[in-house]
């Protein structure tokens, strides 16, 4: 996701330097015309702008921090845009030591698939300073077209975070709907053709309910990222006391897909776990 990011800023006829712990990923971006940055500090010291798209909380205190870090490359004017979807807390405390640089930060994770981004469809939530929105929003826009400032540091990765647990949540619901069928006497693909053109077909369901008939190679979003994403609402509802019953049965779910040994694959192989628990086999 990030490297298509990337692609469409430069294709914008912005000046990208960038950094990834492998360069080799980078070799088609640096073809492009994108420069090199020895380390998350060196790219933050060369850019007005910094954007940083990580795995999660862990992984974004791990290039925030340190000498080598981006908080180390930050000055005044200069605006930090996180687009990983992490703890809204650690996401705040990263904003705090940002403005003890001068700087400022704005989370801004994405809504929407590889396929919505490479189509231009791809929706950003943002949370932070509005003037410094505002000043970057011409930008965000190129990388997708609706862009909405959702509040204070944090909120829109709470926002991301209450926008995700939706995925797995109706992933689920439509394997379940496709095996009563199935186990009906209904041909899968027509149960499936019927339901990705019934009044649940929202966005996700339309592009990954195909899933269930080939699951494609390269998972677009791994069952432990699913599971991070999860992990992170239930967490953010325990601290609320809002009660999130069907993610917490999604959830479980995803750990069976993971004692099955399909932690890799797209996280439509709820499906496929569903799928052995009811006694078919997923073909």
């Amino acid at each position: 996701m990030g490297s298509r990011m990337a692609q469409r800023l430069l294709a914008a006829g912005h000046s990208v330097i960038g950094y990834n712990r492998t360069r080799a990923k980078a070799q088609a971006l640096l073809a492009a015309g994108m420069e090199w940055g020895d380390s998350p500090r060196a790219v933050a010291a060369a850019s007005e702008v910094i954007f940083s798209m990580v795995t999660n909380t862990a992984a974004l205190e791990a290039i925030t921090g340190g000498a080598d870090g981006i908080l180390a490359g930050l000055g005044a004017g200069k605006i930090y845009i996180d687009m990983s979807t992490v703890s809204p807390a650690a996401s705040r405390a990263i904003a705090r030591a940002v403005e003890a640089k001068g700087a400022r930060m704005l989370d801004a994770p994405v809504s929407g698939s590889v396929i919505t981004l490479e189509e231009g469809k791809l929706s950003i939530m943002a949370g932070g300073d509005r003037p410094a929105f505002e000043k970057v929003l011409p930008i965000l826009q190129a990388i997708g077209p609706k862009v909405t400032h959702v509040g204070a540091n944090g909120l829109a990765v709470s926002m991301k975070i209450a926008t995700n647990l939706s995925l797995a949540v109706q992933m689920l619901a439509f394997s379940e709907g496709v095996l009563l069928a199935e186990k009906s006497g209904i041909a899968r693909e027509t149960a499936v053709e019927v339901l990705l053109n019934s009044v649940i077909a929202s966005p996700m369901v339309k592009y990954r309910g195909p899933f269930v008939l080939h699951m494609p190679e390269d998972a677009w979003f791994d069952v432990n990222m699913m599971q991070k994403d999860l992990l992170l609402a239930l967490e953010l509802g325990r601290q609320l006391d809002v009660p999130l019953p069907t993610t917490a049965i999604a959830n479980e779910m995803l750990t069976t897909a993971r004692g099955m040994g399909l932690a890799e694959k797209d996280f439509a192989i709820l499906f496929e776990a569903l799928a052995r628990m009811a006694g078919m086999k997923h073909e």
